[in-house]
């Protein structure tokens, strides 16, 4: 008893290709190199990296099984834990399909827009360990009403049918916060998250 170690965890990264504006997409760059910088960084005994992807930037694409996502948020110039997702679909602008749902609940069997699912990770905890790590970093309640918020909200519903755990996190733009930092951050972001779970 107590010697069982740190448990065993593997966390699967999403990001999103290009979308409204913003032609290079920090979370497409960050998915696709993710695996090579931590083949030379390495990861904490216990935590492995499993499938990194890059999702069409269109809700649809929401209903994969997956454990961290990343969307960008290009007014941002701090990372936003995002502790919820909302049951609204109001996209401001069509998605790369051309989708443009207006008040529309995602899952009509879940009632309301209003209606909130709140991640299971514990976001004080890793928002802590990042901030402790010098990273300029806040805690959101507001995912938007756009496709981040879409992903979210079937990840949490499927993280909570399964028993899974689901966290999002917004990024800034590669000229707010650098692509080297932004790696750092998503390194240290998974540490966070497996010593929390």
């Amino acid at each position: 008893m107590g010697s069982e170690g740190p448990k065993a965890i593997t966390i699967h990264v999403t990001g999103f290709k290009k979308f409204l504006g913003v032609s290079e997409n920090p979370t497409e760059k960050i998915a696709n190199n993710l695996k090579a910088y931590v083949e030379k960084r390495g990861l904490p005994c216990g935590l492995s990296l499993g499938s990194c992807t890059v999702l069409e930037t269109a809700g649809e694409g929401a209903k994969s099984q997956l454990y961290l996502h990343l969307g960008v948020n290009n007014e941002a110039t701090k990372f936003a834990i995002e502790r919820q997702a909302v049951n609204e679909a109001h996209f401001r602008c069509p998605d790369q399909l051309g989708w443009q749902p207006q008040r529309l609940p995602i899952v009509v069997e879940d009632g309301s827009i209003l209606k909130a699912k709140e991640t299971s990770c514990s976001t004080k905890s890793i928002f802590k360990s990042l901030k402790n790590r010098g990273f300029n970093v806040v805690q959101s309640d507001d995912a938007g009403r756009f496709v981040c918020n879409y992903v979210y909200y079937h990840s949490l519903r499927f993280a909570e049918q399964k028993g899974h755990k689901s966290l999002f996190v917004h990024v800034p733009l590669f000229s707010k916060i650098d692509e080297d930092t932004q790696m750092q951050f998503v390194v240290s972001l998974l540490e966070a998250i497996a010593a929390t779970c």
